[in-house]
């Protein structure tokens, strides 16, 4: 039955059965996107936190290469991954 009371037909079922469906694919996709990009910060922090925080270190912002040091570059990956963390977490 629908909401106002009329039974679905068939089609509405599927119709509604594909849209959720796509819906739920579509969110795995995201998911895995954000796992990625979590995995990737959590390499590169992994990667700097041996270095001296005052090596020369790039990183990309918004398409543009910008050179910074490594104890700049460090505690923005390290909110990055865990904004990254959280945003998997509530998905």
């Amino acid at each position: 039955m629908s909401t106002d009371g009329r039974p679905l037909d068939e089609n509405a079922v599927l119709v509604k059965y594909k849209e959720l469906t796509a819906e739920c694919s579509n969110l795995v996709n995201k998911i895995t996107e954000l796992e990625q990009d979590r995995n990737e910060h959590k390499l590169v922090e992994e990667t700097l936190k041996p270095l001296d925080p005052n090596r020369r270190a790039f990183r990309l912002v918004g398409g543009v290469l910008v050179e910074r040091t490594v104890g700049e570059v460090l505690p923005s990956v390290a909110s990055n991954r865990s904004n990254l963390d959280e945003v998997i977490k509530n998905l």
